[in-house]
């Protein structure tokens, strides 16, 4: 006899990622080298050379554990914010922390789990992994309904999640309207923060100041996409130490690796790379909306390092640019299936894209 897995998970569509490079090379027969992945809204200049540095110094001591609690890097991030370590929980990326309020703040089969209804799938995965009901605010065109979320909060909401800027719409919460709704926040449920792309944002929201004052937050932020770290997987979550020391108690021992912890401290003091990735995120992103318009394509403006983009059939212009070297994301996981999303890439990826996508969409309409 086999083992009988739980219904909810043995059902569960598990997350789509963008395709990876080798793979695409070898289904197409192209040349690695010359494949431009605008799919998984990744840093195009890659990391900060002092945190390949860093890394390829951490290797030396790669037959020892990491450090489990994380210390260096925690008092690091908590300096940065004018925090103390106990407001600093790491991940293995920010995905991590989004399972541990899971973890911590929720029961199978009891309570509710908010959420927008075009935002990061993993919150309504975990939701599923976890049994726990997942309910969907309906968008404004493509912007989080506040109303609609506080119209939602009854005594059996466990978790909320707002991200802004949001993946994959791109859209931001205005500061005014995410005040309101974070100083009206009822005592229960927690109240979720995604900050995945802050950096890329102007005039961003005080959620530091939230958590410094002890309001029931958690702040989500990542070095996978600013800082160029997505392949050592390496987030954190900045809460009221009370919040967090129950986060702390749901983690794995040692879940950050050596490097990613030592990648991660470098970065921080890396800020010129941080400034030109910007630099080079704001220009990309305005050609593209640019051309966009020139092509008289529906988008959404973002607010990140990403635009999403109305092309009609979104998984044939998908498969017609990955056979010409250009790997975008589709969005029919999203329920969005005439959409694609294209990250920023550099000047020549960005060129390449203006010269093949008027080729395929024509043919689409």
């Amino acid at each position: 006899m086999s083992a009988i897995p739980n219904d909810y998970v043995a059902n569960l569509e598990p997350y789509e990622p963008g395709r990876p490079i080798p793979d695409v090379a070898r289904e197409h027969g192209l040349d690695p080298s010359q494949i431009a992945k605008l799919a998984s809204n990744e840093n195009p200049l890659g990391a900060s050379p002092r945190a390949l540095q860093a890394i390829r110094d951490s290797l030396a001591h790669t037959h020892l554990y990491p450090d489990g609690a994380g210390l260096a890097l925690r008092d690091a991030i908590a300096q940065t914010h004018g925090l103390t370590r106990d407001h600093v929980v790491l991940g293995c990326g920010s995905n991590e922390i989004i399972e541990f309020c899971y973890h911590a703040y929720t029961q199978p089969g009891k309570g509710r789990v908010l959420a927008s209804a075009y935002a990061f799938a993993v919150y309504g995965l975990m939701a599923r992994l976890f049994n726990v009901p997942f309910e969907e605010v309906p968008d404004r065109d493509f912007q989080h309904d506040l109303a609609g979320f506080a119209a939602r909060l009854q005594n059996d909401v466990r978790l909320v999640f707002l991200a802004s800027p949001n993946n994959p719409t791109g859209t931001r919460i205005p500061n005014a309207e995410l005040t309101a709704f974070v100083e009206k926040f009822p005592a229960g449920p927690l109240l979720v923060i995604d900050e995945a792309y802050y950096e890329f944002i102007s005039e961003p929201p005080p959620t530091i100041q939230w958590v410094k004052q002890g309001r029931p937050i958690v702040v989500l932020r990542t070095f996978s996409k600013a800082q160029g770290l997505a392949g050592l997987r390496i987030g954190y979550g900045l809460a009221h130490p009370d919040i967090a020391a129950v986060l702390q108690k749901s983690r794995q021992p040692f879940n950050t690796s050596a490097p990613a912890q030592a990648a991660a401290l470098a970065s921080l003091a890396d800020q010129e790379h941080v400034r030109t990735t910007l630099a080079l995120t704001y220009a990309g992103r305005d050609r593209l909306h640019s051309f966009l318009k020139k092509l008289g394509l529906r988008f959404i403006p973002g607010t990140a390092n990403f635009v999403m983009v109305e092309v009609g059939d979104g998984d044939a212009v998908f498969l017609a640019l990955q056979k010409r070297g250009l790997i975008v994301r589709p969005l029919r996981s999203y329920r969005l299936p005439t959409w694609i999303r294209i990250s920023i890439g550099t000047p020549e990826q960005m060129a390449r894209l203006e010269e093949i996508l008027p080729q395929i969409i024509p043919t689409q309409k």
